[in-house]
């Protein structure tokens, strides 16, 4: 696991952008594994004006995203759907047939997962994985305790994981409890993973994802198995290292 400490938010964004960019200008049809929340957004904004340079296309690149929250309409301004839609598709050449996201108004949610799970296999697999990590160390939805070997799955979502996201909503109590994630399994499954940390109240979760010992109770400890994971956390992400 390689650490990369920057100054700030805006410098994490960048160096992360710089990353994701030269993996697509080395293969222009490269797999991306994407992630949502607060985290990814300046990566993405640089992405954006990368693109509008003319420094890096999309036209080739196939996304699979994270998660999506169970029992949200893709329409719905709190899905994931529109999410990326906002914050990054809608400003790059990407082909919409080459965007995976999960559905979270499938009717057979296993049914759901497992083409989730074939759809990146026949892709080829994931190049590079674009993880944050939750106060509670969990990655995608996976939340502490679910176990190291799920592949895609649904999630019933922590208190604490609900308690983060309800910033997005207008109350705690329109956050969904449950979501579609891709497991650990799948995660560990990708070539390359890059990690971005921010802010202070990740600084726990960081020390332990780096320090402590691997364990499901802390999910992002188990990267320290994958053999090629970059960190990049501002210097109040790392304050405890």
């Amino acid at each position: 696991m390689q650490l990369q400490v920057v100054k700030d938010y805006d410098a994490l964004s960048k160096k992360a952008a710089h990353i994701l960019a030269s993996q697509i200008i080395l293969k222009p049809k490269s797999i991306l594994g994407l992630a949502t929340g607060s985290t990814p957004i300046g990566t993405y904004r640089e992405l954006i004006n990368m693109h509008k340079e003319g420094m890096i296309n999309f036209s080739e690149v196939v996304t699979f995203n994270l998660d999506e929250y169970y029992g949200l309409d893709v329409q719905d301004q709190q899905s994931y759907h529109y999410f990326m839609n906002q914050h990054f598709f809608n400003d790059i050449d990407i082909v919409k047939e080459n965007i995976y996201i999960p559905n979270g108004k499938a009717v057979d949610v296993d049914a759901e997962c497992q083409r989730y799970e074939k759809s990146i296999k026949e892709a080829g697999g994931i190049d590079l994985q674009l993880l944050g990590i939750g106060q509670n160390g969990h990655i995608g939805f996976n939340e502490p305790d679910v176990k190291f070997e799920a592949s895609t799955h649904l999630v019933n979502l922590d208190l604490d994981t609900i308690k983060a996201n309800a910033r997005f909503f207008d109350s705690i109590d329109e956050v969904p409890d449950q979501a579609i994630s891709m497991g650990v399994k799948t995660i560990l499954s990708s070539k390359k993973i890059l990690l971005l940390a921010s802010g202070k109240n990740k600084a726990e979760a960081i020390y332990k994802m780096v320090k402590g010992k691997i364990t499901p109770k802390l999910p992002a400890s188990v990267l320290q198995l994958h053999p090629d994971v970059v960190v990049i956390a501002d210097e109040a992400a790392a304050a405890l290292l």
